[in-house]
């Protein structure tokens, strides 16, 4: 990757606004872990052909 595309993805990256307030790393990780513990117990539930 070259200099100037490194130093303009930095640039980006710093701008004002980058964080939004109301995405709690905690809440969407949390809701993440939920949804795929959910969609891994509706798989084995259906998967009872043995």
């Amino acid at each position: 990757m070259s200099t100037a595309a490194l130093s303009a993805l930095t640039q980006l990256a710093e701008a004002e606004g980058g964080n939004h307030d109301s995405l709690n790393p905690y809440l969407t990780g949390g809701g993440a872990l939920f949804i795929l513990l959910l969609a891994l117990f509706i798989t084995t539930r259906f998967n009872r052909d043995r």
